[in-house]
């Protein structure tokens, strides 16, 4: 049962992460620049819900002869194995508890943030406020079933408690922590918070020690000085992984 669970956690991950980087390549613009709406060759990308699911490709008869397949989008090819391998690690620690759907959708919106940040510094509010929104009221869904592993009080607590903390390090250094980090916060925050205040602490806690080892690591390889911006919603999201797995 554990073994089948985790390979359909698995299958979910990649065939959602597949989906992955045409949306992270339509999202990563500066804040000025409106969404992409065209592939690195200038087809216009169509398909459902306006063009945003889908796969990084042109279809056949778009491609210029001769070029090739025109594939596009950062981490195309990282993305699906990093959601299949998340979601089904979760799977394998989490179980067969209704909190695991919440994790399982909620995860390949993380990659996808993970993949816009680390290309363009940038956490969308279009992503970043509807997933706080979903987050809280799946939770909440979660707790009314049977055999629920955590607490919707403490995930809403939570999520304001952490928000609360990246909100205090925006306005203390604007430099260093952006509004796109006290967003996804809400998320990260009311996940943790879910299974109790420790693994919000230890999720928080591996969060900051990533990054500030990621960020020693780059200054000693000379790719990076005191202060180079460094996008920090990966790390967030990987500390709430953390948490979750260690609370399982």
């Amino acid at each position: 049962m554990e073994l089948t669970l985790t390979l359909l956690g698995a299958v979910f991950g990649g065939a959602a992460g597949a989906l992955v980087p045409r949306a992270a390549y339509r999202f990563a613009v500066d804040a000025a620049e409106p969404w992409r709406a065209r592939c690195p060759r200038g087809h216009a990308i169509a398909g459902p819900w306006g063009g945003w699911v889908g796969f990084a490709r042109c279809p056949s008869d778009a491609r210029p002869e001769g070029g090739g397949a025109c594939r596009y989008g950062p981490g195309r090819g990282v993305a699906p194995a990093v959601s299949a391998l998340v979601c089904g690690l979760l799977a394998a620690v989490v179980g067969a508890r209704p909190e695991l759907a919440v994790l399982l959708v909620v995860t390949p919106f993380a990659v996808l943030l993970s993949a816009v940040d680390g290309a363009v510094h940038r956490l969308p509010d279009v992503v970043t406020l509807p997933l706080a929104a979903a987050t809280v009221a799946l939770l909440g869904a979660a707790a009314l079933l049977p055999g629920h592993g955590g607490s919707w009080v403490t995930a809403v607590a939570g999520s304001l408690a952490l928000a609360a903390l990246y909100g205090t390090l925006f306005l203390v250094n604007p430099a260093g922590m952006g509004l796109g980090d006290v967003k996804l916060a809400l998320s990260v925050g009311a996940l943790l918070g879910w299974y109790g205040w420790p693994t919000l602490f230890l999720g928080t806690f591996a969060a900051f020690g990533a990054g500030a080892l990621f960020g020693v690591a780059l200054m000693v390889l000379r790719r990076a000085h005191r202060r180079t911006a460094m996008a920090f919603g990966p790390f967030m999201l990987a500390g709430a992984l953390v948490g979750v797995v260690g609370a399982g």
